[in-house]
Order: structure tokens, then C-alpha cells, then sequence
């Protein structure tokens, strides 16, 4: 090839000059030029609070889940920290359930509870509350049942906020309203600040979407509606300039960081929002793509850690600074084994 050739090709990246596969020809080369590393300080851990003492109950659906009590809830996010990882998420289960949520903001209620333990046990773990009122309310939904039985949003909105404040006085770093009720970040917000907790940040599950996904969380959270379904306040899974309008609207109502839900199967959601706005992104990896993996691996289909790695970088790649998955300290001891 003469030089006028040469330099023909390196100038449009032709072959023979230009070889990509130079810069993956070895492990250690290939991990100097990598354009995205997931950190362990980024995962969050979900987890599920139950009252009482030694009480383990794990969860068919989520293979290497249970729900906890207490005391077994800070060994197991006293594991998540020492692993690395950079929070957890609390959801109550319970079997005190009214039309009304009462046993959502309780102050001796189960996340309450188990919040109390959490930071006395692991201070320097982040605590965030999901606040939500269908695992305390008899029907299952997400707010509170007007006379036509349909979910009411404006009288909603006091409960919720009354249980972000209280988890906020049981200590909760982050409080993640899921509820999607129109104008609760807002509530929160106000809430939070006259009680005097305008340190509480506010995580809102902005684009939160009527997934198909969540049925391993639902058996766990022992939360499905009784009736119907949550159609009429979560997302519709077609939808994505409505989410930008959920994420604008949260922002504005003064979210510290917003949320989409779920992660893996909506990542054209997740690099849309993170393009929207200069707040944290959190992704929500949820059961259903989780237990997939999980299942898949259980048959021999797939490699599992492989897999979930790939499916945590996809997650990041696409923008989310936070991911939430029940592989958190899994994937952060996998991270450290093999920086080491």
C-alpha cells in the first residue's frame, strides 16, 4: 500500500490501519478502555421489613429474598454495606391492613421499626423508605377509595405525606414516594419541611410504569389489589414524552431525585429522562426481570453473574447514576472480585 493510500485509510478508519480489535485483545487492556463501570456504591438493595424477632421468611418468587424482621434485617444490609453497596430500600409487610392505610404512618409501624434498627445497627448505610399505602390498605391500592371505588388523589395525598414525615422521624435518609398520585411529591415536600425534616431528600418514583414485571415483588410485599387493577395512576407502558412530563412535574414539585420503573425493559425511558434533567437518575431493576435471570441460571440457560452484569451495565449505560436490584450485593462482591 503506498503512503497516499495509507493515509487515505487512517484518515476514514479503514482497514487494514485502523484494527478495533487491538484494544480488546486482553482482559487487562480491555479494562483500561472501558467507557462504563457500574460501582457498588450505586446499587441499592430492596428490601422487606416484617415485625417481630428472628424471623426469616424467604420468597419463592425471589430466589435469595426474604422477608425480615428487625434484627435479621441489619445482618443482612450490615452484609450490603460491608460489600459495598450504597443503600437500601424498605418495604413493610403486614397484616395490619384498613381502608384508610392507618398502619402506613404508625409510628411502631414495621418500616418504622425497622428504620430504627437500620441506623442504629449501620449508621452510615443510606436508609430509603418507599411510601406507598398499598401494603397497608385492605384493598390493595395504592391511595385511598373514593365512593365509586376508584382511586381518589387528593385525599390521598395527606396519608402519603403523613408517612414520608413519619419515616422521616424514625430517621430515613430518603423518602421514595410510588404511588404516582398527582402531586404528592409536592405534599411531601411541604410536609417534610414544616415538620422539620427539611433535610429528608425525596426520591419520586417519576415514570413509574403498569408493569408486567412486578408479580415476584407483589407475592413478597403481599400487596396486589384486591380489586381491578393500578392502570389508572401508573404509567402506560407505551408511553415516554409522559414520562418527561411526570419527571418535569416532580422536579419542579422539588424531588431531589427522580426514578423510573422498571429499569432493564425500559432503558430508551431511562437515557430519555436522563437527557431532561441534571438531578441523580435511580432505575428500578425490577423482581420480574430479576427473577428471570435468576430462573434462567437455575436451568442451566444462562450464566448468571454474566448475565446480571450485563444487565446492570445496560441499566447505567443508558444513564441511571442509581440502580435498585435484589442483586445488589451479589453484583458488588462480583465488582470487587474482579478489581482485585
Amino acid at each position: 500500500m503506498g503512503s497516499e493510500s495509507t493515509e487515505t485509510a487512517a484518515a476514514t478508519g479503514a482497514f487494514p490501519i485502523v484494527r478495533h480489535r487491538r484494544l480488546r485483545r486482553t482482559d487487562a487492556i480491555r479494562r483500561l478502555v472501558r467507557e462504563v463501570v457500574v460501582r457498588p456504591s450505586q446499587l441499592v438493595l430492596p428490601m422487606f421489613a416484617v415485625a417481630g424477632e428472628g424471623i426469616r421468611q424467604p420468597v419463592d418468587a425471589l430466589p435469595g429474598i426474604a422477608r425480615l424482621s428487625p434484627d435479621l434485617m441489619v445482618e443482612e444490609a450490615r452484609a450490603a454495606y460491608e460489600a459495598g453497596v450504597g443503600g437500601v430500600l424498605l418495604f413493610g409487610v403486614t397484616d395490619q391492613k384498613d381502608a384508610v392505610a392507618t398502619s402506613a404512618h404508625a409510628d411502631d409501624g414495621v418500616v418504622q421499626q425497622a428504620v430504627h434498627a437500620l441506623k442504629a445497627g449501620v449508621p452510615d448505610l443510606v436508609v430509603i423508605t418507599d411510601v406507598c399505602l398499598c401494603a397497608y390498605t385492605d384493598h390493595g391500592h395504592c391511595g385511598l377509595l373514593g365512593a365509586d371505588g376508584e382511586v381518589d388523589n387528593d385525599p390521598s395525598l395527606d396519608v402519603i405525606a403523613r408517612t414520608a414525615v413519619s419515616h422521616a422521624r424514625a430517621g430515613a435518609d430518603v423518602v421514595a414516594p410510588s404511588d404516582m398520585m398527582d402531586g404528592r411529591v409536592g405534599a411531601i415536600r411541604t410536609a417534610l419541611d414544616s415538620s422539620g425534616n427539611e433535610g429528608t431528600a425525596i426520591m419520586s418514583y417519576s415514570a413509574k410504569y403498569a408493569s408486567a414485571f412486578y408479580g415476584p415483588f407483589r407475592e413478597a410485599a403481599e400487596s396486589a389489589p384486591g380489586h381491578g387493577d393500578r392502570r389508572g395512576y401508573q404509567m402506560d407502558p407505551p408511553n415516554i414524552r409522559e414520562a418527561l412530563r411526570e419527571v418535569r412535574a416532580d422536579v419542579a414539585e422539588g424531588a431531589d431525585m427522580v426514578m423510573v420503573k422498571p429499569a432493564a425493559t425500559y432503558l430508551d425511558v431511562v437515557h430519555a429522562v436522563r437527557g431532561a434533567t441534571d438531578l441523580p437518575v435511580a432505575a428500578y431493576h425490577v423482581s420480574g426481570e430479576y427473577s428471570m435471570i435468576k430462573a434462567a441460571a437455575e436451568r442451566g440457560w444462562l450464566d448468571e453473574r454474566q448475565a446480571m452484569m450485563e444487565t446492570l451495565t445496560a441499566i447505567v449505560r443508558a444513564g441511571a447514576d442509581i440502580v435498585i436490584t435484589y442483586a445488589a450485593i451479589d453484583a458488588a462482591k462480583w465488582m470487587k472480585e474482579d478489581a482485585s
